[in-house]
């Protein structure tokens, strides 16, 4: 049975072992990371996983270009079989193409349903945030994640050029 953990060093091995299965310099939907960030050495583990703790503090600053954003980790016992974010807030680029929520699933995990079942286990939590609806964004030609988004009440609002390529803007709202 998976569960929604909040970032921890305790599963630095688990979860180098995940995002070795994605490839190098591949992008990790959910994950947080950033080109600088050193997630092979225990230290920079633990302080990578510092900085998403941080992020998700709305009271505390954050770096240029972000905004305050929620992680977890998608797991089965000790095994990280993805990520997933809330962003409490949506700035230009993430307006365009970047949304309030997004996630991923390492690929020997993907097809059993993971994705839908982290967003379905998000949306009440972004609600109890405060926010009425929220924005997901995939790629034009990402069926899987359409369809995940679609499943969860997602409305396509339309799609568009943006920095990240051709993206489909959908938006969920969510029970008062």
């Amino acid at each position: 049975m998976p569960d929604l953990v909040e970032p921890t060093p305790r599963l630095h091995v688990a979860w180098l072992a995940a995002h070795r299965e994605w490839g190098a310099g591949v992008h990790e939907d959910g994950a947080g990371l950033l080109p600088e960030d050193d997630v092979e050495t225990p230290e920079g583990f633990a302080a990578w996983v510092e900085r998403l703790r941080e992020e998700s503090d709305p009271g505390r600053p954050i770096a240029e270009g972000r905004v305050p954003c929620t992680y977890w980790w998608i797991v089965e016992g000790d095994t990280v079989l993805g990520a997933i974010a809330l962003r409490h807030e949506l700035n230009d680029f993430l307006l365009r193409a970047g949304g309030h929520i997004g996630y991923g699933i390492r690929p020997s995990a993907r097809r059993r349903g993971l994705a839908t079942w982290a967003l379905g286990q998000g949306l009440p939590r972004a609600g109890a945030m405060g926010l009425d609806q929220v924005l997901l964004t995939c790629a034009e030609g990402n069926v899987a994640s359409a369809q995940v988004i679609e499943r969860a009440g997602g409305v396509l609002e339309d799609l568009r050029d943006t920095e990240l390529g051709r993206t489909r803007r959908h938006w969920i709202p969510l029970p008062c």
